[in-house]
């Protein structure tokens, strides 16, 4: 069973244009049977508009396979800067879940397989297949969203509601992350693989001084639970835009954890940039190594 794996993308009015292309290759692969976008599904200096949202949303429906989406941080968080619009954030995290999650337990694309989702936050969802659990988390960049907005002319009350949705976001991803684990055992899963936004390594951010204070919490959680299963655990992310495979994890000990043996993650290539490519990711229930990927790319 194979699933094609695309993020950071489109990033402005040229890779829009070339997005369908981008569609068709993946709807002419015979052995995809889902599509997931691992967030930012804009540029982080263009505007975060009703329009644009709305546009992606028409482009998701090329998919012909079931396509999920992991929130990126360029689509809302990152909204209150000058050139996206100078929005508030949580009024365009209020518009992606309207546009993205009208109807918990839905996926997009084609062919709606039906997900279980979150209570409260639609976009957290899981399915189980092949023998493997997947799942999907609101885990973004700019420090999960902790970042402040208004660069600097922040009021009280928006520092309140930015805190506020961190932290009740986390914890429902804390919960999602015990429930997912919890799936796994009851369904004898021989791998788990977790989709979301944030590079939680991303080394160059990290050496220009960028925090990710507000992600300890959940590679805790994740270090721990993983340790405890018996089978590989994938991270598939985007946010840093080349494609890096960080087998076991040895960036975990930059948040006080015992790297686990069992943990890869893979940063997705940003689909379309310099070249056009997605990543294919196998699954293989009966191999030892249950999980095995390719960069695919377009003439």
């Amino acid at each position: 069973m194979d699933i094609a794996v695309i993020g950071d993308v489109p990033y402005g009015d040229a890779a829009l244009a070339q997005f369908p292309r981008l569609v068709a290759s993946i709807n002419r692969d015979p052995k995809v049977r889902s599509v997931v976008h691992v967030g930012d599904i804009k540029s982080g200096s263009t505007d975060c508009s009703d329009t644009w949202f709305v546009e992606m949303a028409g482009q998701f429906d090329l998919f012909k396979d079931p396509l999920v989406y992991a929130i990126g941080d360029n689509e809302w968080t990152d909204c209150h800067r000058a050139n996206n619009g100078g929005y508030d954030p949580l009024d365009r995290l209020a518009k992606i879940r309207e546009i993205f999650f009208p109807s918990a337990g839905s996926t997009l694309g084609g062919r709606n397989k039906g997900v279980e989702a979150a209570d409260g936050y639609a976009e957290d969802q899981l399915w189980v297949e092949s023998r493997v659990t997947f799942s999907v988390f609101h885990e973004i960049g700019s420090n999960n969203g902790l970042d402040p907005w208004f660069e600097g002319a922040e009021t009280p009350q928006q520092t309140t509601a930015r805190e506020a949705e961190v932290a009740g976001r986390q914890a429902a991803n804390l919960a999602w992350l015990d429930h997912t684990f919890d799936v796994a055992g009851e369904q004898s899963s021989v791998g788990v693989v977790v989709f979301f936004h944030a590079d939680l390594w991303h080394p160059d951010d990290r050496a220009d001084g960028a925090v990710f204070t507000a992600h300890d919490s959940f590679v805790e959680r994740l270090a721990e639970l993983a340790t405890d299963f018996d089978g590989p655990v994938l991270l598939l992310s985007g946010d840093s835009h080349d494609l890096r495979v960080d087998v076991g994890v040895p960036w975990s000990s930059l948040y006080g954890v015992t790297p686990p043996e069992n943990v890869t993650q893979i940063i997705i290539d940003r689909s379309i940039e310099d070249d056009t490519d997605w990543l294919r990711l196998h699954v293989d229930p009966a191999s030892s190594d249950v999980f095995s990927w390719e960069q695919v790319f377009l003439p």
